[in-house]
């Protein structure tokens, strides 16, 4: 009776534990962190939360209508000053990838992209070598 009731304790103990660890990622504070440092000139349009679930999730992806004729900017906010392995791509409406924030090898914390035809968008985000799979990104523009 004892070692199934101390079964029982650890057993609670492990899961609140590890629902607490997940739990953490402040990708709303993350997102909001992102929009003053768009670059001079653009205009904020949306944030996005990067919330990787503690690495069980090993993508998150939204859409956006982009305009042709304009330029995008994405950056990228996570915890420290650069982006904890989070990579940034933007795929046009048949999925082929147009932009990523990768460049030479060098994992950068904002990309522009300038649209040359009107259409969705999907934005991805994915984790390469990833210490918190936590983050928040921001969307801006220009004409």
């Amino acid at each position: 009776m004892k070692k199934l009731i101390y079964l029982f304790v650890t057993t609670m103990f492990l899961t609140v534990f590890s629902l607490e660890s997940t739990a953490q990622c402040d990708a709303d504070g993350y997102s909001n962190d992102c929009i003053p440092k768009l670059s001079g000139g653009f205009n904020f349009l949306k944030s996005y939360k990067i919330d990787g679930v503690g690495g069980s999730k090993n993508k998150v992806e939204y859409s956006y209508v982009f305009t042709k004729g304009t330029q995008y900017m994405i950056n990228l906010c996570a915890e420290g000053s650069n982006a904890d392995g989070i990579v940034v791509s933007i795929y046009d409406s048949k999925r082929q990838k147009v932009g990523t924030s990768v460049y030479q090898g060098q994992h950068a914390t904002a990309m522009a992209y300038p649209c040359n035809s009107t259409g969705i968008y999907y934005i991805s985000y994915t984790f390469e070598e990833s210490t918190k799979y936590c983050g928040g990104s921001a969307l801006g523009f220009k004409r």
